[in-house]
């Protein structure tokens, strides 16, 4: 399973940018995926997470508003609309893929994510 990462770069506050993730060696239509991030010494974050049709979405507290997590199966790739970019924002941003039944919400903790992508960063500047 691969799953490749995009998008990020440099921003200025109030600024936007959507990330990219192409998943690749897995039925991609089968999983929920999963956005988060880790900023320069915090720990890993849950950012957003999306069911297999789409039809489930959940967000991190922190970005709830100002974030938009999308996907197409039909090109086996998950986005994440980022609006309103904050210096707090900053943080490498990872993908992530679980297969799940149909009706399963997507997971929230990155414990419950087997695939994972290798990162972009995102730098939000004042």
């Amino acid at each position: 399973v691969q799953l490749q990462a995009s998008g990020g770069g440099l921003v200025q506050v109030g600024g936007s940018l959507r990330l990219s993730c192409a998943a690749s060696g897995v039925t991609f239509s089968r999983c929920a995926m999963g956005w988060f991030r880790q900023g320069p010494g915090k720990e890993r974050e849950f950012v957003a997470a999306i069911g297999r049709s789409g039809g489930m979405v959940f967000y991190g507290d922190s970005v709830k508003g100002r974030f938009t997590i999308s996907r197409d199966n039909a090109k086996n790739t998950v986005y994440l609309q980022m609006d309103s970019l904050q210096p707090e924002d900053t943080a490498v941003y990872y993908c992530a893929a679980k297969s799940v039944i149909l009706s399963t919400p997507p997971p929230s903790s990155d414990k419950l994510y087997p695939y994972w992508g290798q990162g972009t960063l995102v730098t939000v500047s004042s």
